[in-house]
C-alpha cells in the first residue's frame, strides 16, 4: 500500500507531494509552477510545486483575506 509523503526541498524551494509509489509516466503543468505527475494510466500520483514558499504564502493570504471579507460582510448585514 502506498503512503502519502510530503517533502520540501528548501534549497530549491520545491514542495513534492507523492500520493503513490508508482512510477511516473508523464506529467502535466496544471498552472505556472504546479505540475501533476501521472502514472501510465493517466492517474494522479504526485504534485510538484515550484517556488513553494511563495505559493503557500499567497494561497494562505488569499484564503484569509476572503474569510475576513466574508466576516465583515456578515457583520454589516
Amino acid at each position: 500500500m502506498s503512503k502519502t509523503r510530503l517533502v520540501y526541498f528548501e534549497q530549491n524551494d520545491v514542495l513534492h507531494l507523492a500520493i503513490s509509489d508508482e512510477v511516473e509516466a508523464g506529467s502535466v503543468e496544471v498552472s505556472p509552477n504546479i505540475t501533476a505527475e501521472l502514472n501510465d494510466k493517466g492517474e494522479l500520483i504526485g504534485i510538484e510545486i515550484l517556488s513553494a514558499s511563495t505559493f503557500i504564502r499567497d494561497s494562505v493570504l488569499e484564503s484569509v483575506q476572503a474569510r475576513v471579507l466574508d466576516l465583515a460582510e456578515a457583520k454589516a448585514a
